[in-house]
């Protein structure tokens, strides 16, 4: 089981920026795919943005350019910059990882938000963004 551990959630103002970090406890960089979500309470768990072995970045439509996520292999660490941070984007945040091999990458790309694809997911660290 792969444990992750998440920090740099924090509280900001309408506009603000977090950096947030996840340390995986191993990594291939050749098969692991990383994804960050958030979630509030009574709500669904939504994807945010994701990454895969190559480096490849993928983000959710209400991003808009504001967000970026990254890998650091040698860490063993993955990232979200977030900037322009609005209220509603009030949430816990939980990055997770999946082996994704080459033959399911594909689909991986298309629907990368389906938690199924996911194996082991963090604890989650508290974004919130006042008016």
């Amino acid at each position: 089981r792969v444990q992750l551990v998440e920090s740099g959630g924090g509280s900001v103002q309408d506009g603000g920026s977090l950096l947030l970090s996840c340390t995986s406890s191993e990594w291939s960089s050749r098969t692991y795919s990383m994804g960050w979500f958030r979630q509030v309470p009574g709500s669904e768990r939504e994807g945010v943005a994701g990454i895969d072995s190559d480096g490849t970045a993928t983000y959710a439509d209400f991003v808009e350019g504001r967000f970026t996520i990254s890998q650091d292999n040698a860490k063993n660490t993955t990232y979200l910059r977030m900037t322009a941070l609005k209220p509603e984007e009030t949430a816990m945040y939980y990055c997770a990882i999946g082996v994704i091999t080459t033959s399911v990458k594909q689909m991986w790309s298309r629907d990368w938000r389906d938690p199924n694809f996911y194996t082991d997911w963090g604890q989650g660290t508290q974004v919130t963004v006042s008016a």
